[in-house]
């Protein structure tokens, strides 16, 4: 059987697909580990550097770091490796890496503890492609923008009460415990996944020899080729700024521009989640109506707007209404994004295109991440994020120019 007739031939409701039911219950505990670690980890890190910016923001480096370096080479081996196999080794050596850590905790230094999530972050850009290249295996065509719409509202949901549980598994047991934690979430989340449908076999021949350079060269190669692939690449790298810019300034909108106390930070955060969990059901609800392109610029744009207007705004109600329109519409990007990538790439090219693309995103992101302190001192914060909003809607723009476009038969069904 081909791919395209294997993904077609599941048909029916998207939720008794075997492949969708084991990855988003695999989804579920991958995401208990990654928050108890992120945010038990932080606490850690806080308490033993007596609040330390320094020693916190490397938390942030070793978490994004492994994006810049190990990204291409992830997405170039996924492509050549079998992508459940992939899967369960990344999240099983994961697992040993955090136990390593534990016992490296319990008898040695506690810096060790930003080793875990170095380590982590390297193996999800892995085991990151293999799960596309698996979505667009086992899943319908049609079925794509839902089952992102269901993904979406997953992490929706551990935006919410992520947080909230990673401080109170490590306030209530200590790190020791957390990392414990996230070791087992990780373990069980390799065993789940030996349910998934057993790979397809490589479509490569005897004579072709894997050629690491060549494959990641033809990765950037097929991007360039695609001009929509092409033009979300630009689109990636503009919201990539504009979130970088903003990502750590909400503190001082609540403090400067709010009047509010520093915990009043946890309620804006709060207010995105909820919207981004009800914008998910959403998404799910108008999936096949709307084509990602469009899915993806009314998220750039109607954030955009909302970026400029939590800037301007000096009133907690209005903010809070702003937060929560931005999180009704982040799910229309997030999925718009991952449906354009799976309908317009073929499925021996997912993983690197993944790769090409999402650091486009991440290190924009990242690097402005780095100098937004610093343009809060040149700066005010009204000028900031409305910079930033602009930056959006020029990505916006330069996405419109895709809405021509429809997905070639051959990618839909490669």
């Amino acid at each position: 059987m081909s791919n395209a007739a294997a993904a077609v031939s599941l048909g029916g409701s998207l939720f008794r697909n075997r492949f969708y039911q084991t990855v988003l219950f695999s989804n579920v505990l991958l995401q208990i580990g990654i928050w108890v670690r992120n945010f038990a980890i932080l606490m850690f890190v806080t308490d033993m550097t007596n609040d330390d910016p320094v020693a916190v923001s490397l938390i942030s480096v070793v978490e994004f770091a492994p994006i810049f370096v190990f990204s291409f080479i992830g997405g170039t081996f996924a492509d050549r490796w079998r992508p459940k196999r992939t899967m369960i080794w990344c999240d099983f050596l994961s697992a040993i890496s955090v136990f390593i850590v534990l016992l490296t905790l319990i008898y040695g230094s506690w810096e060790m503890v930003y080793l875990a999530t170095f380590v982590s972050a390297i193996l999800s850009q892995f085991s990151q492609p293999s799960v596309m290249k698996l979505f667009k295996q086992h899943i319908a065509p049609e079925q794509l923008q839902q089952a992102m719409a269901v993904f979406q509202s997953l992490i929706a949901i551990f935006m919410v009460l992520g947080p909230s549980l990673g401080i109170f598994v490590y306030r209530q047991w200590g790190i020791e415990i957390a990392i414990a934690v996230m070791g087992v979430a990780f373990l069980l989340s390799a065993v789940v996944l030996f349910r998934i449908p057993s790979d397809f076999p490589q479509e490569r021949t005897d004579a072709e020899k894997p050629d690491f350079r060549k494959e990641l060269k033809e990765g950037f190669a097929y991007v360039w080729r695609s001009p929509v692939l092409k033009v979300l690449g630009g689109a990636f790298a503009a919201a990539g700024m504009a979130v970088g810019i903003v990502q750590t300034l909400g503190l001082f909108i609540v403090i400067e521009r709010l009047g509010e106390h520093k915990d009043f930070l946890q309620f804006l955060l709060a207010v995105n989640g909820v919207a981004m969990l009800i914008g998910g059901g959403l998404v799910m609800a108008v999936a096949k109506k709307i084509s990602p392109q469009k899915l993806l610029a009314l998220g750039m744009s109607v954030g955009a707007l909302c970026m400029v207007g939590v800037g301007w705004s000096t009133s907690v109600p209005v903010t809070l209404a702003l937060q929560f329109v931005n999180g009704l519409v982040f799910p229309c990007i997030h999925i718009g994004i991952n449906t354009m990538i799976l309908q317009w790439t073929n499925q021996s090219f997912i993983g690197r295109v993944n790769g090409v693309l999402s650091p486009m995103f991440m290190g924009m992101m990242v690097i402005m991440m780095s100098v937004s302190g610093l343009l809060k001192k040149v700066f005010p914060l009204v000028g900031i994020y409305t910079a930033a909003g602009l930056i959006m809607l020029l990505g916006t723009l330069l996405l419109s120019t895709t809405f021509k476009h429809k997905p070639e038969q051959e990618q839909l069904t490669a």
